[in-house]
Formats: structure tokens, C-alpha cells, sequence
């Protein structure tokens, strides 16, 4: 009897992972938000460039800085989702409405935990992507090993990612 109430106390405990989905999703739905405020800035920010024709010198840097940073929140906020969809199914329930196909298409079902992990670290990998050419922007190059340098680690990113879209599709 103690161990049925023990199993019982256990097996309801896992709701507690409610927590993590809730707030997990509320992070995202953040971060969505933030990310469109930005880019609704730059909008803003171009239209009064070009109705005032100012013409800053840095303007398209800024403008390409600002929405690669609201891609990395983006991005962000998707490893937020997926995360609050996959603890969810892994601990809580399978989510019906994700299972039919035509609304669906089992896009954040999760199986597993490696099978979550494997998600999010490869939208992770893609927010270190953006997010090096985001700061890549920024850098001014005074000699030609400085470029050489830049151009060797757009191929190792280059390389990493196709390696990583081949174990995807396995």
C-alpha cells in the first residue's frame, strides 16, 4: 500500500513540469514580441531615413544589424517553443491537434529526450550562426590574414552546417 501511494505521489509530480511549459511559452511568446518591436523599429527608422533624406552613412549596417538580431530573437524564441512543446509531450501528454496532419504535421513532436535535444541544438547551432554574422558586421579588417581568417570561418560554419543538415535527414 505504501508503495502504490508512493508511485501514485511520484507519477503526479511530473505535473510540475506544467511549470516549465507554461513559463517556456510565455519566454517565447516574449521574445516573439520583442523581436517584432525591433523590426517595426527599423521600419520606422527607414521610412524616416528616406522621407527626410538623411542617408546616414552606416544605415544599411544598422538596418542589417537590427533585423539579423531580431532573426536571432526569432530563432530564440522557436528553441523556447520547441522546448515547451517537447517537455510537454514527453511528460505531460501527445498533443492531438499536432498529430493531424493537415494542421500539424507533427512538426514539434517529440519522442524523446534525445530527440528534443536533438532540436533544439541544431535551432541553437543556427542562433550562433546568425549571431556570428551579426558581430561579423561590425568588424573592421586591417590586414589580409584578418580577412583570410573571416573567410575560413564562413567555411567551417559552412561545412559544420552541412554536415549537420546530413545527420538531420538520417
Amino acid at each position: 500500500m505504501i508503495e502504490k501511494f508512493f508511485e501514485n505521489i511520484m507519477w503526479k509530480s511530473r505535473l510540475f513540469i506544467l511549470l516549465a511549459v507554461v513559463f517556456g511559452l510565455i519566454g517565447s511568446i516574449i521574445l516573439f514580441i520583442v523581436a517584432s518591436v525591433d523590426i517595426y523599429e527599423v521600419l520606422i527608422y527607414t521610412f524616416n531615413v528616406y522621407l527626410n533624406e538623411l542617408h546616414p552613412s552606416d544605415f544599411h549596417q544598422v538596418i542589417v544589424s537590427k533585423i539579423i538580431g531580431a532573426v536571432d530573437l526569432y530563432l530564440i524564441a522557436i528553441v523556447m517553443l520547441i522546448f515547451a512543446f517537447g517537455i510537454y509531450e514527453l511528460f505531460i501528454s501527445k498533443i492531438e491537434i499536432a498529430e493531424d496532419k493537415e494542421t500539424g504535421n507533427n512538426i514539434l513532436a517529440i519522442s524523446s529526450i534525445d530527440q528534443l535535444k536533438d532540436k533544439i541544438a541544431k535551432v541553437i547551432i543556427m542562433v550562433l550562426v546568425v549571431g556570428f554574422f551579426q558581430r561579423v558586421l561590425h568588424m573592421e579588417y586591417t590586414s589580409a590574414l584578418e580577412m583570410l581568417y573571416f573567410a575560413l570561418s564562413i567555411m567551417v560554419l559552412a561545412i559544420g552546417l552541412y554536415f549537420l543538415g546530413k545527420v538531420g535527414k538520417k
